[in-house]
């Protein structure tokens, strides 16, 4: 694989050269581009002697006047390590004022981000932002990994170790069309029932999960369906997505959709229960208590296993205890052939974080423990069980 690693104007930009060295290792062409900050930390004759290769530097010291393009158009794909705050800034909003981030605009392959900051930087709200403007667009992000700093604090913001980084390089590039001329249909986030014209019952779920896994399924080759309710996230790239608000709406378009769909996993959060008829006006507030009859939501994923066919299904199980058992009983009662399980309400996973540590109940009878990673690195683990278990199953009917 032809591989271009941009290297970014952090202290862990020494780390890039060992990651060089690891892919080289590994039978893959490398060629460098460095920011300008990126050669305050590492001289761009340590690439060059690392790699044979010449390294790109200033976009106006140049031998042609498209060679950002040309260098774009010659390699499968694009490693950014370390990425900075303000690295991950220009790649998100498109800022093109030096070679690298020129010639981010002009690649059209696999990009894979391993950011690096103090934890700080990291956890503001304008560079998770940022990542999800990434995420978005299909990238993956490996890291940044926990532990001590350059700037004395602990915490999130080291960049995740070379062998991590070269892993996900060749899990991106490798993996580019297992799911060709598949459609999959996928539902994310959480819906919103109405109470009256201002107000409506809802939850936690950020819709992460979801995204996660039509990116994945995107870059797989798939064609993705991704049904959403109300999320604050950017449509991924290559992706039909389809907004809804409610439970009843999101049940509609789904079966509007179904037809060519060979997988469908449920990953949205739909809420249990709604307010059959809801009022005009708002209601006012009051001294006295206020009572409200909720009838049921669809139950969109029974309906779905009583109608799958030969389709593949997933639900996801939310819980805050007896993970393994109550996911069992939704894989059978529901009729799925996965369901994927995660504790909710007492960790920094699930709901609302860019992290997840799940287990995947089969209906083979397996039960595979995922640690904590990304969304994204758990969509590709889930994907790879599902195609596992389709050969299996179809071995099974085939006897």
């Amino acid at each position: 694989m032809k591989i271009l690693l941009g290297v970014g104007g952090g202290i862990a930009a020494y780390k890039a050269a060992e990651l060089a060295r690891l892919l080289m290792e590994r039978g893959h062409d490398v060629e460098v581009v460095m920011t300008g900050a990126a050669q305050d930390f590492v001289r761009p004759l340590t690439f060059a002697a690392l790699t044979g290769r010449k390294v790109h530097t200033d976009l106006f010291a140049i031998e042609s006047a498209i060679e950002h393009i040309a260098v774009a158009e010659e390699h499968d794909l694009l490693a950014i390590a370390p990425a900075t705050a303000d690295l991950m800034a220009k790649l998100a909003h498109g800022q093109a004022d030096d070679f690298l981030s020129t010639l981010y605009l002009a690649f059209t392959g696999p990009v894979v981000v391993a950011p690096a900051m103090n934890v700080n930087m990291w956890e503001h709200p304008a560079t998770q932002k940022n990542l999800e403007t990434l995420q978005g667009r299909g990238h993956r992000v490996v890291g940044p990994a926990e532990g001590y700093l350059a700037c004395g604090m602990t915490g999130l913001g080291r960049l995740a170790e070379p062998e991590a980084i070269a892993d996900a390089i060749e899990r991106e590039g490798g993996k580019r069309s297992d799911l060709e001329g598949e459609t999959v249909l996928i539902t994310a986030g959480p819906t919103q029932e109405p109470l009256d014209p201002v107000r409506y019952l809802s939850n936690r779920s950020s819709g992460k999960m979801g995204y996660a896994l039509a990116v994945a399924a995107a870059a797989r080759g798939a064609d993705v369906v991704l049904i959403s309710g109300p999320v604050q996230l950017a449509p991924p790239r290559g992706v039909k997505v389809i907004p809804v608000r409610t439970a009843v709406e999101m049940r509609e378009q789904v079966f509007l959709n179904l037809g060519p769909a060979g997988i469908v996993i449920k990953a949205a959060a739909v809420a249990d229960f709604h307010l059959a008829r809801v009022p005009d006006q708002k209601l006012k507030k009051t001294a006295a208590r206020i009572s409200v009859e909720l009838d049921p939501t669809p139950d969109i994923l029974a309906e779905l296993g009583r109608e799958k066919g030969d389709r593949l299904l997933i639900g996801f199980a939310a819980e805050t205890q007896n993970l393994q058992q109550e996911a069992r009983r939704k894989l059978e009662t529901k009729n799925c052939d996965m369901v994927v399980a995660n504790l909710v309400g007492g960790n920094d996973t699930g709901f609302e974080s860019d992290q997840n540590e799940v287990v995947l109940v089969l209906r083979t009878g397996e039960a595979i423990s995922v640690s904590r990673a990304s969304k994204r690195e758990i969509a590709d683990r889930i994907f790879d069980q599902l195609l596992k278990l389709r050969l299996t199953l179809h071995a099974a009917h085939e006897r």
